[in-house]
């Protein structure tokens, strides 16, 4: 089994769709990086050669963020919109959609489970 980035490539997969498993490499970025490589598309990860893994990890390393260093930079961004209190950082501190989604239905992935208010009582004589 292959470990690119800190993760473990599934080794029976198109070398293009187990790319996606790291953090930061989707459908584009997996095709370039075996057009890069010249690596064809039907090859499996588990026929690749050691020399051929070690290209791909050092390409990625050299050329793309990816695993930790996206996902801090991504935090970083998140917090430094919250700390400036501008409209996209209260929305991210409450917890809700932050790109102009409705909330008075759905939205329930940002908010969470629904839950119930209480109504008045009916009093009976």
């Amino acid at each position: 089994m292959a470990r690119i980035a800190g993760v473990n490539i599934p080794p029976n997969k198109r070398v293009e769709i187990s790319l996606r498993y790291i953090y930061g490499i989707g459908p584009a970025k997996a095709a370039e990086i075996c057009q890069k490589l010249s690596i064809p598309a039907e090859r499996r990860t588990n026929q690749l050669s050691d020399e051929e893994i070690l290209r791909i990890r050092e390409l990625i390393d050299r050329e793309y963020r990816v695993e930790g260093d996206l996902r801090r930079e991504v935090a970083m961004n998140i917090k430094r919109l919250m700390d400036l209190g501008c409209y996209r950082g209260l929305r991210h501190r409450r917890g809700l959609p932050v790109r102009g989604q409705r909330t008075h239905t759905n939205a329930r992935t940002r908010k969470g489970k629904a839950v119930a208010i209480a109504g008045k009582k009916k009093v009976t004589k």
